[in-house]
């Protein structure tokens, strides 16, 4: 396509890359690049400012399941997920390229335009999974609080699993990386901005039960077993800042409920 080449800025969220997407088939342009508000950086090229429209939105991703089938649907949508560098120049090429090629295109994994996705993809999966065992909740007057720090935007992966595994409970989980929270309250969920969060120091019940959870993870170690080579592979070590097991507070006050084994 011998079009004209534009910037790009929309407002970072699916449904605006959507409408960008419409946007740019409907005049026949070609994206050099994206901005968002947060990037704010200069281009080269003529801007286009894209307002959200979900309407447009919609319609582009309906035509995802009929143009390249529910795969390809998939490594769209995931993909805009994940932490690829130049994240939407490499989805307007797969969608370029799926638009002409049908279901088919997700399984040329020679050409690059689908290989970097979907190596993308499975780190976005990856992390995910890794997540839903490392991830740590205090008691927080009676709701379950929690933070991650990940590379990708993974809240939308994880909250079917946390809002099936905890329906009862009031639970919140705090991104640091995107600065983004995950709130469920009885079968409701939202995901909204959050420029400010910081957990209240432990204390009574919540104070003993870490040191109790430090204790027995400590304990159960085997000293001749010992490989730390082996415990990064499978416990990444940036993940550490936000487990329980690695943190370390001041210990109980005298008088404290704790008692040792």
């Amino acid at each position: 396509m011998d079009w004209p080449r534009f910037s790009y800025s929309y407002d970072g969220s699916f449904a605006g890359f959507l409408t960008c997407v419409f946007t740019a088939y409907a005049n026949k342009e070609e994206p050099a690049c994206f901005l968002t508000p947060e990037e704010g950086q200069a281009a080269l090229w003529p801007e286009r400012a894209v307002d959200t429209d979900q309407q447009k939105a919609r319609r582009v991703y309906r035509s995802l399941d009929r143009s390249m089938g529910t795969q390809g649907k998939r490594l769209v949508t995931y993909g805009f997920l994940t932490c690829l560098p130049q994240r939407e120049l490499c989805l307007w090429d797969f969608l370029k390229l799926g638009y002409e090629r049908g279901p088919s295109v997700v399984r040329d994994l020679t050409d690059p335009r689908v290989s970097v996705l979907g190596k993308a993809v499975q780190h976005l999966t990856h992390e995910a999974h890794l997540l839903k065992g490392f991830t740590r909740f205090s008691d927080q007057d009676g709701a379950l609080v929690g933070e991650i720090e990940p590379k990708n935007w993974v809240l939308p992966l994880l909250r079917p699993h946390f809002a099936a595994r905890y329906p009862g409970e009031t639970l919140v989980l705090y991104d640091r990386t995107h600065q983004e929270a995950l709130f469920c309250q009885k079968g409701k969920w939202a995901i909204v901005p959050l420029d400010q969060f910081s957990l209240a120091p432990p204390e009574g019940g919540e104070r003993d039960y870490r040191a109790l959870w430090r204790r027995f993870y400590d304990t159960i170690a085997i000293e001749g077993r010992y490989n730390p080579k082996c415990r990064m592979t499978q416990m990444p070590k940036r993940y550490w800042g936000t487990m329980t097991e690695f943190q370390r507070e001041d210990p109980p006050a005298p008088g404290g409920s704790l008692r040792p084994f």
